[in-house]
């Protein structure tokens, strides 16, 4: 609660107490509150204060809903506010604080509304409480409300009041309001900017956020963290790091927050070399592994292909919860370790760690990427009888795609239609994808009219749809469908893209990509390449190829796929037997999951690829997914 845990609370007036304690008793019992961690434990305190007849004291009340708030106990809180006779603005001030800490936002302001009504006087200590439960709530009317009531009673002046009068106007995107509270404040410190660059990432303003961070004279450690949190959650990866550096060189020392968030940007862009980088930032300056930061490790070893290290990171860690758990099991179904996840749920569950939500959805896609038919249905059934846990879509979507993995078709067909959840886009089309792969085009064909019918169908449907019709030969309804895609709905398809990490640099590569400066090499070691997968009786899957051209124009197309650039560069760019790790947007093709499996047999390579689904680890012609991908 901004302000009211270290104010000190005004004396109330005394027809408040009924029975006034004596200051040695107040202060025992204030004492004795303020040790207490859960309502229980304050019950039996509670219970003396009202056999004593001292049941209003202000101090002592205060304190009891300072416990409400901490345990999120709004019944309690009710009891009590509710038979407090006159509670001045300090007390509805804590009252308040429960219903924001528990997130009850809109009763937090109703009963600043209420108290209006009964007319008492705001503070500069409860405005900024309830400003921020507007902010929350996106309740502008409330806030604007609010503000006018903050100028008629000249508190406009207080920092924090400006402080959160911007944080609202950001979160209900009123960025002319929020900039004008800011530029009218008498001293715009880092604190003042950091809400500001805060409001404009939340809405994706990047360019903006970044003009208000570069004019910051002096910015300290929040300041760069906000922005570089901001660039994460923007998709802006390169960036991030890129200013995580500049951090570094401006002499301003990282906290926890910022390495998880730098963490983070590397495991989305799959860059090992720069995590690893960042690992070592970590050691050196003996910032703690906790299970916050380990679990960042995790996630980033995992998500980078390097499993191992993943597992080592996370078996050193002195603590462990349920966030690391998950971390690890995710790891694990990622890359292929099907068992190795399902051990693992099995021991959280032995050292009496609650499962989550997100810890079914690892083991679930652990199932599916292993093809564990029984497994995954033992699992998901044990959910709400086991655990209490409600499934939701995503642990549905998972059993279709595990029942499509395996070309149960029909069976994953019947289990959408009798499921107690209505299927969505991701689940039908996980379906039509399956149908695809294992020439099921008369089941995929009906989905696809039920994805259409709907009006569920986003661009992959489409895509998905006009790659079954091009199976099939229908060369013209393909072509029909991506031309509805265009010019009805104004979506291009997303353009595959792969990127490979050399020297700590990322390399990103289109289809048939001719920018890079090295593309000369790049397509020579790509014939080199195809010349020798002619000798391992390689035929390329030109079924593939949703476009009517002719046969040689479809082999064509596959040789340059991106993935297979990026793996080009890595051979020519580093020392042999150097494992080659790829990042690709998009699933990978079959046509490529074939080559990739011959090329690691050529060269003697190992190879990682990260697609839009799972890591596929290329080693000596085989492929850790085992085909279940």
């Amino acid at each position: 609660m901004l302000g009211v845990a270290a104010a000190s609370p005004p004396i109330s007036p005394p027809h408040l107490i009924s029975n006034p304690v004596t200051f040695q008793d107040r202060k025992h019992l204030l004492f004795k509150l303020q040790k207490c961690k859960t309502i229980k434990h304050s019950n039996p305190i509670h219970a003396h204060i009202i056999k004593n007849g001292n049941p209003n004291d202000p101090f002592i009340l205060f304190e009891l809903l300072r416990i409400c708030s901490k345990c999120s106990s709004i019944e309690y809180a009710l009891k009590i506010f509710q038979q407090t006779p006159n509670p001045n603005v300090f007390l509805y001030t804590a009252f308040i604080d429960v219903f924001v800490s528990s997130g009850a936002y809109v009763d937090g302001i109703k009963s600043y509304f209420q108290m209006i009504k009964d007319f008492i006087l705001p503070d500069n200590y409860i405005i900024p409480l309830v400003l921020k439960a507007c902010g929350f709530a996106l309740d502008l009317n409330s806030g604007k409300q609010i503000h006018c009531q903050v100028m008629k009673l000249g508190l406009g002046s207080d920092r924090f009041v400006r402080l959160k009068l911007m944080e609202l106007y950001g979160k209900c995107g009123e960025f002319s309001d929020a900039k004008k509270v800011f530029d009218e404040m008498p001293q715009r410190d880092v604190v003042a900017s950091t809400v500001m660059i805060s409001c404009y990432l939340d809405h994706g303003l990047v360019r903006k956020a970044i003009d208000e961070f570069r004019v910051v004279s002096s910015k300290d450690n929040v300041c760069w963290t906000a922005m570089i949190d901001g660039l994460v959650r923007n998709g802006e990866m390169n960036f991030a790091l890129e200013l995580f550096r500049e951090m570094q060189m401006e002499g301003v020392k990282p906290n926890e927050v910022t390495i998880v968030c730098v963490l983070s940007a590397c495991a989305q862009l799959g860059a090992l070399e720069l995590g690893k980088w960042v690992h070592s930032y970590v050691e050196k300056y003996n910032i703690e592994v906790n299970h916050i930061v380990g679990s960042a490790l995790v996630n980033m070893y995992s998500r980078c292909g390097d499993i191992d290290e993943a597992v080592h990171i996370f078996e050193d860690l002195k603590a462990r919860d349920v966030t690391t758990y998950n971390s690890m099991i995710v790891g694990y179904a990622l890359n292929g370790k099907s068992i190795e996840a399902i051990k693992l749920f099995q021991l959280m569950i032995r050292e009496g760690i609650k499962p989550t939500s997100i810890t079914f959805s690892g083991v679930l896609n652990a199932c599916s990427h292993g093809g564990l038919v029984d497994v995954g249905f033992e699992v998901f059934g044990s959910m709400e009888t086991e655990y209490g846990i409600e499934r939701r879509i995503e642990h549905y979507g998972c059993m279709v795609d595990l029942l499509g993995r395996v070309g149960r078709l029909q069976e994953a067909y019947d289990f959408i239609q009798k499921g107690n959840i209505a299927p969505d886009n991701i689940i039908w089309g996980s379906l039509l994808s399956a149908c695809r792969i294992h020439k099921n085009f008369e089941l995929g064909e009906n989905v696809a009219k039920i994805l259409l019918e709907y009006g569920a169908a986003d661009s992959g449907t489409y895509i998905l749809l006009s790659n079954v019709y091009a199976s099939l030969g229908k060369f013209k309804e393909a072509a029909q469908v991506r031309a509805k895609l265009r010019e009805e709905l104004g979506v291009q398809k997303e353009p595959g893209c792969s990127s490979i990490e050399v020297k700590n640099e990322i390399h990103k590569f289109l289809l048939g990509d001719i920018r890079h400066p090295e593309r000369e090499a790049i397509y020579s070691k790509l014939k080199e390449l195809n010349n020798m997968l002619k000798s391992e009786d390689y035929a390329p899957e030109t079924d593939a190829i949703s476009q009517d051209i002719e046969e040689h124009e479809k082999k064509l197309a596959l040789s340059i796929h991106s993935e297979r650039l990026a793996i080009c560069y890595g051979l020519i760019s580093t020392k042999p037997c150097t494992t080659l790790r790829v990042v690709k947007n998009l699933r990978v093709c079959n046509d490529c999951h074939s080559v990739i499996k011959l090329i690691s047999k050529i060269t003697r390579r190992k190879i990682v690829v990260r697609d839009r689904n799972r890591f596929h680890h290329f080693e000596n012609g085989v492929c850790s997914c085992g085909d279940y991908w």
